[in-house]
């Protein structure tokens, strides 16, 4: 389990690093918000996630990339990491038909993104504005959410406020707010 001791809150160097995810640091730079990242290995366990979390100082967000059973419709949904999620209550929310996961094809097409990787930043990528976001009111709780760049080797911290007020907006999207309960 590797994670970098360095932090970085500015884009890093290009060396060695994906062209999506250098897009997403030019962009966060362009819309003054202002991010706080480490590298690590790739976060595909829980374990390496909470490592992550305390070198940050926040919470990874949970994201979800979900579809409608006739894949016509597509959604990401941001929830906070520990909360167990449903389909049938968000469906019941969001008046869909069954939930399930959508496949990485789609993942690809839509958002530039690969499994282990979903998060708000590649909204960036959906220029058909195919997926509608979904967050989870509890969510709205935290002051900073932790999320991908698009690549699941790199975590950001960024301010929950500069995502909705800045970034939201400037890339044409508006979150639906869900309530999705607590599991008992």
């Amino acid at each position: 389990m590797n994670i970098s001791d360095t932090l970085f809150t500015s884009s890093p160097s290009p060396d060695n690093r994906l062209e999506k995810e250098i897009a997403v640091y030019k962009l966060l730079d362009s819309l003054d918000i202002a991010y706080t990242g480490i590298d690590h290995d790739e976060a595909a366990t829980i374990e390496l996630c909470k490592e992550i979390e305390k070198k940050l100082d926040t919470e990874i967000c949970k994201n979800l990339f979900l579809c409608n059973s006739q894949k016509t419709a597509f959604y990401l949904l941001l929830m906070p990491g520990d909360k167990k999620f449903k389909t049938k209550d968000l469906s019941k929310q969001i008046n869909s038909a069954r939930l399930s996961f959508a496949g990485a094809e789609h993942m690809e097409e839509h958002l530039n993104i690969t499994p282990g990787s979903v998060s708000v930043l590649g909204l960036m990528n959906d220029k058909k504005k195919a997926v509608k976001l979904l967050i989870d009111k509890d969510l709205l709780k935290d002051e900073y959410i932790g999320c991908h760049p698009c690549i699941n080797t790199s975590t950001l911290k960024i301010k929950l406020s500069d995502i909705q007020e800045k970034l939201l907006p400037h890339l044409g999207y508006e979150a639906t707010i869900v309530d999705l309960p607590v599991a008992e």
